[in-house]
């Protein structure tokens, strides 16, 4: 039987040993799927692109690894709104910008002081955890509707 090699990134190994998992090709296809383009996939993409390395894996098997992988620290669960779940592969400490017009989900850096992860608490409270979301529209959608709320500005003078 063919043995085969582990990501390149010590993380994976680390994590998935470390709680006593396998290091399975399935979620090694997986693993890389995510870490190769950070775009904040469903298990439905990510399921699609691993599909295209390993045509016998199912998308109950790709669920299975990314529950896996987000339980053991190794990516990222984004919440939005109602949509389906993404996954995130980036583990420093970030938000995500959703794109109201295109959909666009982005990592945002944000700075922060060791005592308050950038925020002002009162005194005492300490930050475990945290998860930023913003909103809005993302570059190429704010010079569209630049132009169509332009567009729709001058309609509404000539109106007038």
């Amino acid at each position: 039987m063919k043995k085969h090699s582990t990501p390149t990134d010590p993380a994976y190994a680390t994590a998935m040993q470390g709680g006593g998992l396998r290091l399975t090709p399935q979620r090694r296809h997986v693993y890389e799927v995510l870490m190769q383009k950070r775009d904040h996939p469903t298990a439905t993409e990510v399921f699609l692109r691993v599909q295209k390395r390993m045509a016998s894996i199912s998308l109950a098997t790709v669920y299975n690894c990314l529950e896996t992988m987000v339980g053991n620290g190794l990516v990222k669960a984004v919440h939005v709104d109602r949509e389906p779940t993404r996954f995130c592969a980036n583990l420093r400490e970030h938000g995500h910008f959703h794109c109201t017009g295109c959909g666009l989900i982005s990592d945002i850096e944000f700075s922060h002081s060791k005592e308050s992860h950038g925020w002002k608490l009162p005194d005492g409270y300490l930050v475990t955890q945290q998860d930023v979301s913003l909103r809005g529209l993302c570059g190429n959608c704010t010079s569209g509707a630049d132009s169509s709320h332009k567009t729709l500005q001058h309609a509404h003078k000539s109106t007038h």
